[in-house]
């Protein structure tokens, strides 16, 4: 009897300890990674709004489009928010991630600028062009540069085209790709360049007042939020996602963006 008694004690014991492990997981505070400038000050936005509805955020900034994704592979990260849709595809397919997306959160339209020229009519025959280095976002630049009438890139180059695509070059234009977050700085040192947005707002770049030419609001590129797949159930995870989706942040957004940064929500 006195075996019995105590196998059921120890019983309780670990029904109770398990019980704790799990509350401790959930009271982990629930790790978002971004990319510097808009996605990071947004979040901060939301981190508030999470903490009035007892959930903790942790916001992880990086400053490359590289390793938030691989940080959420990895476990470190509960979510992340910084990419759009074709470059997760990208990221998924090459590198083996098992990522997938729970939510939209905004559009950053690329945008063109120069400190050299008012005008793409204005580029120089031989000059140089600075875009992403990356597949998806130097194919927005260089479709972009297509319909301002500067390039023609090959029919089936879709939407990862590289200057390898590039079948007619009347201006001779010289491509200088970079990685996004040194694209601002490069202005100095080219005729025009193509920055994404959040890293246009970060140098201090407005895209509708300082940019000579600005992909479509109509672009298909709407920023995500992403998990690892095994998680898009997640409580907390849909807990994260209607709570970034709310009226407050939407209008958050539009009054600190000025339409440079369109909620995609």
């Amino acid at each position: 009897m006195k075996f019995i008694f105590t196998k059921a004690l120890a019983t309780i014991a670990l029904g109770v300890l398990g019980l704790s492990q799990t509350a401790l997981a959930q009271d982990k505070p629930f790790k978002v990674g971004v990319t510097a400038g808009p996605h990071a000050q947004i979040m901060e936005v939301v981190k508030e709004q999470a903490a009035k509805e007892g959930l903790k955020i942790q916001i992880v900034e990086f400053t490359d489009y590289v390793q938030p994704n691989a940080a959420l592979a990895a476990g470190d990260l509960d979510l992340n928010s910084y990419q759009h849709q074709p470059y997760l595809d990208t990221a998924n397919k090459d590198r083996g991630y098992k990522l997938a997306t729970v939510g939209k959160t905004v559009i950053f339209p690329i945008g063109i600028y120069s400190k050299k020229i008012k005008s793409l009519k204005d580029f120089p025959q031989g000059g140089k062009f600075s875009l992403p280095n990356d597949p998806t976002n130097g194919g927005r630049a260089l479709l972009l540069l297509q319909d301002q009438g500067l390039i023609k890139l090959r029919a089936d180059a879709g939407l990862k085209a590289t200057p390898i695509d590039v079948v007619e070059n009347p201006k001779k234009i010289k491509f200088i790709e970079l990685d996004a977050a040194q694209l601002p700085r490069s202005l100095d040192d080219v005729d025009a360049g193509a920055v994404n947005t959040n890293f246009a707002l970060e140098a201090g770049l407005k895209p509708g007042r300082d940019s000579i030419a600005m992909e479509s609001p109509n672009s298909p590129y709407a920023n995500i939020l992403v998990v690892q797949e095994k998680n898009k159930t997640d409580p907390r995870v849909l807990q994260f996602v209607k709570i970034y989706q709310t009226p407050v942040v939407r209008e958050f957004i539009i009054k600190k963006y000025d339409n440079s940064v369109v909620p995609a929500f």
